[in-house]
């Protein structure tokens, strides 16, 4: 009883003795920004590299298994991805730029519409409170903030590219390389794991990967039929900047059951400015897609890998929107089944110990 007073001390001392280590490292950030920055360098890429090896690697395996040379698979895979990827790039970012650049000057010209419909739907609600009308107006004015601030993000996001296209020039070197030896550094971790959490650490990346691997392949492809499909249509049909709504519905179609809300939302705005047959237009693209993404392509390519029910899902998809943004919303569902499978094996461990 007599040591406990003494063991809290060493614990709150090495507490704060942490804390006023990061506190003396912030200070002096002059000090380790070169060192994260070169980190930050370094890193990127190589993290970059290996989701795409996680990627490409089983199915280089699956065509090995069909009985093609497992190196004409991987140059097959390994060709159709980065030459696919990089022709896209290539030919889209420019039309992509100038996409944006264009929207970014038409939001006045769309805020002025938008406030002429308010004015339009103030004269027919005179009687609603000036509470409401209050927020109808505040939330237009927000609305065209960040328009213009996310089409403008979008912008340097696109210009960072072609910024660092160096970089981005070694990672289809790590991959292929990283694909070619993947048995060899699957050995090396495992030699470099401590004993005792080798079997332990083997079983948590095995139900990580069954539980994650194919949703997130299936997604990432079905995410990108649906907004090339988009963007096609809206093309097609002339709705204006098609390739950036395409864009914004694939990229938001990761998000479950909200996501397609999310993603149509930007494309009815901008189709109202033109015509009612284009808000048509666009409603019976996003609802068309949206029936063969949930009955057609998702059974297919995505299955029911997560293992998870959809109150779970929703109420996940709730808490990362709140706490994130849209980040949060598209990360919560990943996170949530790694810390489900986290807390499977503890579970598990815990039995096993009992």
């Amino acid at each position: 009883m007599k040591k406990r007073p003494i063991e809290f001390l060493i614990y709150a001392s090495g507490v704060l003795l942490v804390l006023a280590s990061l506190l003396i490292l912030i200070q002096l950030d002059e000090i380790w920004m070169p060192i994260f920055l070169l980190l930050k360098a370094i890193l990127i890429p190589l993290f970059i590299a290996i989701f795409i090896t996680y990627l490409l690697y089983p199915i280089v395996e699956r065509l090995h298994d069909q009985g093609l040379p497992r190196t004409f698979s991987l140059l097959l895979i390994y060709l159709l991805f980065f030459g696919g990827t990089g022709f896209a790039v290539y030919k889209g970012a420019p039309v992509m730029i100038a996409q944006l650049n264009e929207l970014s000057e038409q939001i006045p010209v769309l805020a002025e519409t938008y406030n002429g419909a308010l004015s339009h739907i103030h004269r027919h609600t005179s009687h609603w409170p000036d509470r409401l009308h209050e927020r109808l107006d505040r939330f237009i004015v927000q609305s065209e903030t960040y328009a213009a601030n996310g089409a403008e993000r979008m912008i340097l996001s696109c210009k960072v590219l072609f910024d660092y296209a160096l970089v981005a020039a070694l990672i289809p070197f790590l991959v292929f390389y990283m694909v070619k030896d993947i048995n060899t550094m699957k050995r090396a971790a495992w030699y470099l794991t401590p004993p005792k959490f080798r079997k332990r650490g083997y079983a948590f990346v095995r139900a990580v990967d069954n539980s994650l691997g194919d949703y997130i392949r299936g997604q990432l492809f079905v995410c990108s039929l649906i907004g090339g499909a988009a963007a096609i249509i809206f093309w097609l049909f002339h709705i204006p900047y098609p390739l950036v709504l395409g864009v914004l519905i694939g990229a938001t179609n990761v998000i479950p059951y909200f996501g397609p809300i999310i993603g149509a939302v930007p494309a009815l705005i901008i189709a109202f400015t033109v015509s009612v047959k284009s808000v048509i237009i666009v409603m019976i693209t996003v609802a068309v897609l949206q029936f063969l993404e949930s009955n057609v392509l998702s059974p297919i390519i995505v299955g029911r890998s997560l293992h998870m029910h959809p109150v779970v899902i929703m109420l996940v998809l709730l808490a990362g929107g709140e706490l994130f943004g849209l980040i949060g919303m598209i990360l919560a569902v990943p996170s949530a089944a790694i810390i489900r499978v986290i807390i499977v094996q503890y579970i598990h461990m815990r039995r096993s110990v009992h």
